[in-house]
Order: structure tokens, then C-alpha cells, then sequence
């Protein structure tokens, strides 16, 4: 058994400036940059977001400019043999998450658990 739930909202900007790509995602959404986070150094900066929704971050990249989700889970192995039965493909495995494609042609990533009060809200998978 392993629980998993909708994490993050990654906004990928192919630009070579993070902090004006935050600024402008900032503004447009909303919530201020916490510059504070821990998340936010080198090509990632975060937004302030309450405890009970989804993290939104940008990313700095060097493909084409997108918005992926993240998924995260007390159980990546599981969560990932989880999503293959339902048609997706894993294109990378990283220490710390794994990127996949839906059979639909999104790439995401399921990452460790990332926001407090897991596993309220999540899934139950047997």
C-alpha cells in the first residue's frame, strides 16, 4: 500500500534570467517569490503557497518552455510500476524523482513527498 497525491505545478521557462521568469509568474498568479524557501536557489525560485495547495515553482530549462505536474508519494517505486500499468513510460531516472510520459504525450515527474500534512488529501493505492 502507498499513498500519492497532486504535488506541484512546475512552470519550465526556457529563459536566461529565473528571477524575471518568477517575477512575471509571480505577479500573474498572485503569489509573492519566497526567496527564503529552501527550494529557491539556482534554476528554481518558489511561490508562496498555502499549506493546502499545490507548490507552484519555476525552472529554469534548456527544452522548450511548458507547465508539468509533479506527483508526489511516500512510495516512488510503487507509484511508478502504479503508472506504467496505466499506459505511462519512464524517460529518466534521477536520485531523487523520476520523469515519465503519459500515454496522452505529458511528461511529469513522481518525486518524494514534498508539502507538510502528507498523506491528507492523497490517494490510497493497494
Amino acid at each position: 500500500m502507498h499513498h500519492s497525491r497532486l504535488c506541484a505545478i512546475l512552470i519550465d521557462c526556457k529563459t536566461s534570467d529565473v528571477d524575471e521568469a518568477a517575477a512575471f509568474w509571480a505577479e500573474a498568479l498572485g503569489r509573492p517569490v519566497d526567496p527564503s524557501h529552501p527550494s529557491s536557489h539556482g534554476n528554481y525560485r518558489m511561490l508562496k503557497t498555502p499549506p493546502d495547495e499545490p507548490i507552484v515553482e519555476i525552472q529554469r530549462v534548456d527544452h522548450e518552455s511548458r507547465v508539468h505536474i509533479d506527483i508526489e508519494t511516500d512510495d516512488i517505486p510503487a507509484e511508478v510500476r502504479r503508472l506504467e500499468k496505466l499506459g505511462a513510460k519512464v524517460v529518466n531516472e534521477l536520485k531523487r524523482w523520476v520523469v515519465m510520459l503519459a500515454p496522452t504525450g505529458q511528461r511529469f515527474c513522481v518525486v518524494r513527498v514534498q508539502r507538510p500534512g502528507f498523506p491528507k488529501n492523497a490517494n490510497r493505492w493497494d
